[in-house]
């Protein structure tokens, strides 16, 4: 409080003055608003660090948005169930997904052939359960991991190569095997088989180049690897409607 007075110097005026604050107190202030600051950021999970540096070196934005969505639908549900599941048992998780998702694609092949409930071929569609389940899903996994670590970039054209690589080796190697194992399942000897992928390999091979690298191209580009099979499977259901249909023809005569 200070005082003045008037200048004939018969009243005085009071005046309060609100006190200073010294530096220390503002640096205290400001240290401690700090600490304050820094508990908040300590409690959060380590896991919540490492997820948020590896958004950051995601160059695509797509990408990003992604994984996002994939780490918070993770505690959600069913979804959060399965995508733990692809990271404690991949290769179960990915064998099991496709084998229903062959499954479902022989049930529509045969439906969309006109097949009647009483007629469906159960045996059929068991074959191709178990060739998604014990072939496709497992390869898929090593397949897109291979890749992954041949050209971990995902630049446009490291993409392309992935694809070359696999409509050159990938589809050709699987569609192989799926024609073989089902012929032979059905009782076809070596030379029938031989003469149904004579038949059936080349114009398969050609119709996949229609149809998969647009698939691959998105999966390649925009999709985390451990989601890559399960995308692939996804666009697997209608190929497979049609490679169901092509196996299902009567065998080649050898005579």
């Amino acid at each position: 409080m200070c005082a003045f007075f008037s200048r004939n110097g018969s009243k005085a005026h009071y005046l309060w003055r609100r006190p200073s604050i010294e530096p220390l107190n503002i640096k205290n202030h400001i240290v401690h608003h700090q600490l304050q600051h820094s508990k908040v950021y300590s409690r959060l999970p380590q896991s919540f660090y490492r997820k948020t540096k590896e958004l950051e070196l995601s160059n695509p934005s797509f990408l990003a948005f992604f994984s996002g969505v994939s780490s918070s639908a993770s505690k959600v549900g069913f979804v959060g169930w399965y995508l733990e599941k692809l990271n404690t048992r991949p290769i179960l998780t990915k064998s099991i997904t496709c084998g229903l998702i062959l499954t479902a694609a022989d049930l529509s092949s045969q439906t969309i052939g006109g097949s009647l409930m009483e007629q469906y071929d159960l045996t059929r569609t068991l074959r191709m359960a178990g060739y998604g389940a014990l072939i496709v899903g497992p390869s898929l996994h090593f397949w897109f991991n291979f890749l992954s670590r041949c050209f971990p970039k995902r630049d446009v054209i490291s993409t392309f190569k992935k694809i070359v690589m696999g409509q050159a080796l990938y589809g050709p190697a699987i569609n192989s095997i799926f024609f073989s194992m089902n012929a032979a399942a059905q009782g076809e000897s070596s030379s029938e088989i031989v003469a149904r992928l004579k038949r059936d390999l080349v114009p398969t091979v050609v119709n996949g180049l229609m149809y998969w690298p647009i698939c691959d191209f998105i999966t390649f580009k925009f999709v985390p690897v451990h989601l890559q099979p399960l995308v692939s499977n996804t666009f697997s259901y209608l190929w497979n409607v049609y490679l169901t249909y092509m196996a299902s023809q009567e065998k080649v005569s050898t005579v």
